[in-house]
């Protein structure tokens, strides 16, 4: 009998110590206003999970002991990345420097588009700027934005995260576009649904440079329904 207990007693402790074995780790958003931000996508490692942040702004997600980073997606603050580090309960705040990106409102009329550096008339852009309406119906089938892009804009590829307009490059190589995602600045495409995009608009060669340096490599400005609507 003593020798069945000894070995159900380390037979739990090596499932114990298993490193597929997952962690709960819990959590609040908040906005620079110290406010809650509810549906925050949660990231593990700059892959989206199905787990959101309620009207709250807490969060509770079941991770491998491997996972490295943790992250949330929001529509309007932008993105926020912490390392786990052994941590059970990963609390986000938003600075003011993402608030202010935030409140820059990227928005199309039919007179012109802002560009962030104030509303330049279409006329006024001389090279290609491709906008795609994520309200048509049609996007509603497809598997995500890459996909949006990729069939409704010529000459821009993309493979995975990897994102090049017109094979934009320098002397290192190609160069990646500016994204731009309701007036935050990302350094990848968002992996959220095409039915949640407004609409794309996509900025090539010198039209990009209205934004400076930064477009060196075109821009891809995303509206979202639910930051605009």
């Amino acid at each position: 009998m003593l020798l069945l207990i000894v070995s159900v007693f380390l037979i739990n402790s090596m499932s114990a110590q298993k490193p597929g074995r997952k962690v709960e780790i819990t959590g609040t958003v908040l906005d620079v206003y110290n406010s809650p931000i509810a549906n925050a996508i949660i990231m593990i490692d700059d892959q989206k999970t199905n787990s959101l942040t309620d009207a709250r702004g807490n969060y509770k997600i079941r991770v491998k002991r491997n996972a490295l980073k943790i992250g949330v997606f929001t529509f309007g603050n932008g993105t926020f990345d912490q390392e786990i580090s052994g941590r059970t309960e990963i609390n986000f705040r938003f600075n003011a420097v993402a608030a202010q990106q935030a409140d820059q409102n990227f928005i199309e009329t039919q007179q012109g588009v802002n560009t962030g550096y104030g509303l330049v008339k279409k006329r006024n852009l001389t090279t290609d700027v491709s906008n795609i309406d994520g309200t048509n119906k049609k996007y509603a089938t497809y598997s995500s934005i890459s996909e949006m892009i990729q069939r409704e804009v010529s000459g821009v590829q993309i493979n995975g995260n990897e994102i090049v307009i017109q094979g934009s490059r320098n002397y290192y190589g190609y160069v990646h576009p500016l994204v731009v995602v309701d007036g935050v600045y990302m350094n990848h495409l968002p992996d959220i649904p095409p039915t949640t995009v407004k609409s794309i608009q996509v900025l090539k060669a010198t039209a990009a440079s209205i934004y400076g340096s930064r477009a060196y490599g075109g821009a891809i400005i995303i509206r979202t329904k639910i930051q605009n609507d």
